[in-house]
């Protein structure tokens, strides 16, 4: 049995639109280059026909494996779940840093949807690790490669 892997509701609209695209777009455009390339002959020194050929490699590739990652996904929608002030997967979470008095937002999420430029966090991540649990008032210690961080959980919302 394969275990769920949490996801966002926001991480599955991405990839099932990406899924989509891949089957009713991009599938189709590199199978018409590949039937192109076949028509110009010899298919040993075509390199349109090996480029193409390889793109649609990556495009069955990527199909796979996004339709994996769907058929494992334990989707949670948080912002259906009770707010308890409690930080969970999903949840977003104002931190202060209690040394430099800093503020900063993040969103615990999966591991595939995780970009720190947008201030998401994988729910493995190190951060997110030493937040889950924790709840609105706590001091939550972080160990950063500088040294442990104490940041201060202003608040937990469920956005």
């Amino acid at each position: 049995m394969s275990t769920r892997v949490p996801m966002t509701v926001e991480g599955e609209v991405a990839l099932r639109s990406e899924l989509e695209r891949l089957k009713t777009k991009d599938r189709p455009t590199v199978v018409a280059a590949i039937a192109e390339a076949r028509e110009h002959g010899d298919l040993k020194e075509n390199a349109e026909y090996h480029a193409a050929r390889e793109q649609q490699g990556f495009i069955e590739g990527r199909i796979a494996e996004i339709e994996s990652k769907l058929s494992m996904a334990q989707v949670i929608d948080v912002t259906s779940l009770p707010h308890t002030g409690k930080v969970i997967f999903g949840t977003t979470v104002d931190l202060i840093n209690l040394e430099t008095d800093a503020e900063v937002t993040y969103k615990i999420v999966g591991d595939d949807e995780a970009d720190l430029k947008q201030n998401k966090i994988s729910v493995n991540s190190p951060i997110a690790r030493g937040l889950i649990g924790k709840e609105e008032g706590d001091i939550a210690g972080i160990t950063t490669p500088g040294g442990m961080i104490e940041y201060e959980i202003a608040e937990v919302k469920h956005i």
